[in-house]
């Protein structure tokens, strides 16, 4: 039976092939990515730019706002006449905002005819934005009311306790989304300032995977930057600084189950024992129903449905978070297993059993998270836009498996600081 999942794996790792990453940069500065894939006629276009909600300052969801404008219309084009002309091509442009990131996103057949004016509309979105007034204000009103039910939900209400509590005075303390108070407070004139700082080729990573070539990715790409200025980089974003206590918030909700986060500061992107910490969280409670704090929390004792843990590296150190809803009268029991479990793996790491399970599951599933062109447009932008090496994925399995025991232990014990971590629950306690 082992032989036969071992050939498998080898067989499921053979049959997808690691993408070959190529990069260079547009004549105006912008970073490009590019993977060429020629089985399908598709092809996937994200542009990065560093102007995430850790660039809102004092305005927070300007960001989210922003990008979010930007397909309600550009040049002579309203938001309905964007629309149509994308499904009459069977195309899609979407955007989003992360703490570190605002992209926008195309997907288009590769047929000329159908890629050509794909590309036109694409261009127009983010060299030319209308910022419309009316769509401007539907478009707050629609974030005041989502924030409105933010504030009912207990999932929501014990991330933006614990992202203020953990991150402080720092730009990631503030969610993308905002506050009802900040947004309502944003103008249109907001939006077209932060536009012109932020959304430069300069300031661009573009991701490109597809049916084309290397020739045809550089018209591509020196196309759709080719009316963007460029300008002054943002200054680089603060260090996190380190918690120099624990502390316990409580806030009280009228909800059958208690909703619990702890963690602290963790990394960022690109540090040196990244892939044991990854493989470490991993088995600690990554891996769903078979890590650590699953079968401590759930399995053995029933008290909760579902459990978790993991690192959100970011520009600058993102947090670690470990998180359980359980019901509101076996919260002291939830919280003091996942502390215990938590610290227990510090001091012990895992097994070399685990540890040996644990490589097999990620290497043997690493090929399936790169199959298709949205997996690795989701890959290139990040080694893009946080400088990673470009055998990234290469090196990704090899990377796994030079991990060892001793290795998660050192990463975790340096890296993590259980006495310091903040806790916070949201519930109605007994």
């Amino acid at each position: 039976m082992r032989l036969l999942i071992s050939l498998l794996l080898l067989v499921s790792q053979s049959v997808f092939a690691i993408p070959q990453i190529q990069h260079w940069q547009t004549s105006n500065g912008a970073n490009v990515y590019f993977v060429a894939a020629p089985d399908l006629p598709m092809l996937d276009v994200e542009v990065v730019f560093d102007a995430g909600s850790a660039r809102d300052g004092k305005k927070s969801g300007l960001s989210m706002l922003t990008n979010g404008l930007l397909k309600e219309g550009a040049a002579n084009l309203s938001a309905d006449q964007l629309a149509e002309k994308l499904d009459d091509l069977g195309a899609k442009i979407s955007a989003s905002v992360s703490n570190d990131m605002a992209n926008v996103k195309l997907r288009s057949l590769t047929k000329p005819s159908l890629l050509e004016p794909a590309l036109e509309l694409f261009e127009l979105v983010l060299t030319q934005p209308s910022f419309d007034a009316t769509s401007f204000e539907r478009l707050r009103q629609q974030t005041i009311i989502s924030l409105k039910y933010k504030q009912q939900s207990p999932s929501s209400i014990v991330k933006k306790a614990f992202y203020s509590a953990v991150f402080g005075n720092h730009p990631y303390a503030q969610l993308s989304h905002g506050t009802i108070e900040t947004v309502s407070a944003l103008t249109l004139d907001d939006l077209k300032q932060f536009y012109k700082r932020y959304y430069l080729a300069n300031n661009a990573t573009i991701s490109i995977v597809g049916a084309l070539n290397r020739k045809a990715a550089e018209k591509l790409a020196n196309k759709i930057v080719n009316q963007l200025p460029s300008g002054e980089l943002p200054a680089p974003l603060p260090e996190v600084a380190a918690l120099k206590k624990g502390q316990i918030i409580e806030i009280n909700h009228p909800s059958t189950q208690t909703k619990i986060l702890i963690g602290q500061p963790g990394v960022a992107r690109g540090v040196h024992d990244h892939f044991a910490l990854y493989v470490g969280n991993y088995i600690l409670g990554g891996s769903g129903l078979v890590s650590h704090l699953a079968e401590e929390v759930r399995e053995k004792r029933g008290l909760a449905y579902s459990t978790y843990s993991y690192f959100l590296p970011l520009r600058v150190a993102g947090p670690f978070i470990a998180g359980v809803g359980t019901s509101n009268k076996t919260v002291d029991q939830a919280l003091k297993v996942v502390k215990d479990t938590i610290r227990k793996f510090m001091d012990n790491g895992p097994s070399e059993k685990e540890l040996k399970i644990a490589k097999q599951g990620i290497t043997g599933g690493f090929p399936l998270k790169i199959k298709s062109n949205s997996d690795i447009i989701a890959y290139l932008s990040v080694i893009g836009f946080y400088k990673l090496p470009l055998d990234y994925l290469h090196k990704f399995n090899e990377n796994v498996e030079t991990v060892t025991v001793e290795m998660i232990k050192t990463a975790f014990q340096q890296r993590l600081d259980l006495d310091k971590m903040i806790t916070v629950l949201v519930g109605k306690r007994s």
